[in-house]
């Protein structure tokens, strides 16, 4: 008889956490790092918070018009090479940005900067941990979005310290290389499905016991109303969302909120995310997944009516605590209906459509929020039509269920 050999570990889980450090640091370099480093190139350049903020606008726009060629390559190659790509990439725009000294070059250097985070960010993650997993996809995912939760809190304070210790030119030297050396390593981790080292899904030992899974074409699912409805969701979602990040700090000092209670309370958004993603993951266990995306939508929309409704810091607490929580637990919301939806065979493309369409309208929310607020007179009208937003987005994710049972109907 054969030698008694114990079980191989699961290789995806290895990748799951690869994934979340490098996507921890990708958002912390490439995504929260201009908010620090502005200040400072617009005093030595001389250029105005417009003329820099287009930069990184045009970044946000490339990076979601990459999101469907990106998907679509990684559902035929794999993952490992983009990401190894974003690494090099990145590390090479960081450390062109620190050499910058006109606004043509700083445009250019935010293309290839929008490349990179489109290469290394969650839309290439989420669609490896969909091949990797199937019964504990929700899991990968949470750990995922958990530890990158953190980017900003350990991202921006170093950052801080290496524009006052080195200047705005020489921190970017320092990320440049903290970037590539640590994410170039990590992401050579990645491998492209589990039966290429042997293993399935899960881990499990026979492919036979498995969890049935949906595969629907890309192309499929675009011609389905189920799809348009999930993007109008997340994109409302996100108008909000962009809105808040914008005009949030603005809104608290026009009610009479002192400057420290203002940061200290949209500071502590970004901590209130992870525990929304913590009730996520079990809220979606125990009810369903299109159940706990409605109580996502319906407490961003009780976080702005306590903001408009609640006087005092008691209506400030009840919106940094729901609209935190939402915010944080919307992330798992898409990937996970994304892949219960349509499957992994086209995960990469499908959930790269729904990138497309919210970057091409998230720039609405700022800008709708700044000229409605001209119009008014105060942000409580903003506020309404926030509320009214996060309202239209569960009966958008209401008619993904109707849509996917009237489907699951015809066909049977």
């Amino acid at each position: 008889m054969p030698p008694h050999t114990a079980p191989r570990r699961f290789y995806g889980w290895r990748i799951v956490w690869a994934l979340a450090l490098t996507t921890t640091i990708s958002y912390g370099i490439l995504y929260y790092g201009f908010g620090v480093l502005v200040k400072p190139m617009e005093a030595e350049l001389g250029w105005s918070r417009a003329q820099t903020s287009g930069a990184y606008s045009l970044g946000l726009l490339i990076s979601g018009l990459m999101a469907i060629p990106v998907g679509y390559w990684v559902d035929h190659r794999g993952a490992r090479g983009l990401l190894l790509l974003g690494s090099l990439l990145g590390s090479l725009m960081l450390l062109a940005w620190s050499q910058v000294h006109s606004l043509g070059a700083l445009y250019g250097v935010w293309v290839g900067m929008g490349l990179a985070m489109a290469l290394v960010l969650y839309e290439v993650a989420f669609t490896v941990v969909a091949v990797w997993f199937r019964r504990w996809r929700h899991r990968a995912t949470f750990v995922i979005t958990m530890v990158a939760g953190l980017a900003s809190t350990l991202f921006v304070p170093l950052e801080t310290l290496l524009v006052e210790s080195l200047g705005w030119r020489s921190a970017l030297v320092v990320l440049a290389l903290i970037f590539g050396l640590l994410t170039l390593p990590l992401h050579a981790v990645v491998r492209r499905r589990p039966q290429d080292l042997g293993q399935w899904p899960d881990g499990e030992p026979d492919p036979g016991v498995q969890l049935p899974e949906t595969s629907v074409s890309a192309r499929a699912a675009f011609a389905e109303a189920s799809f348009w409805w999930l993007a109008t969701a997340f994109t409302l979602l996100r108008l909000t969302t962009a809105a808040i990040g914008a005009h949030g700090v603005p809104l608290l000092l026009e009610r009479g909120y002192s400057p420290a209670f203002t940061a200290a309370a949209v500071g502590s958004i970004g901590l209130v995310q992870l525990l929304g993603r913590a009730f996520f993951l079990p809220g979606s266990q125990r009810w369903s997944l299109y159940h706990a995306t409605l109580g996502v939508m319906f407490a961003q929309a009780l976080g702005s009516l306590a903001l408009l409704l609640v006087p005092g810091s008691l209506g400030v607490g009840a919106f940094v605590l729901l609209y935190g929580m939402s915010n944080g637990a919307g992330t798992l919301a898409r990937a996970g209906l994304v892949a219960e939806l349509y499957g992994s065979e086209s995960y990469g493309r499908i959930n790269g459509g729904i990138s497309l369409v919210v970057s091409l309208t998230q720039s609405l929310g700022p800008i709708g929020a700044g000229l409605l607020h001209g119009v008014a007179g105060s942000y409580d009208a903003v506020l309404g039509v926030l509320v009214a937003a996060s309202l239209l987005a569960a009966l958008c994710v209401r008619q993904v269920r109707l849509s996917g049972q009237a489907l699951e109907e015809a066909q049977s």
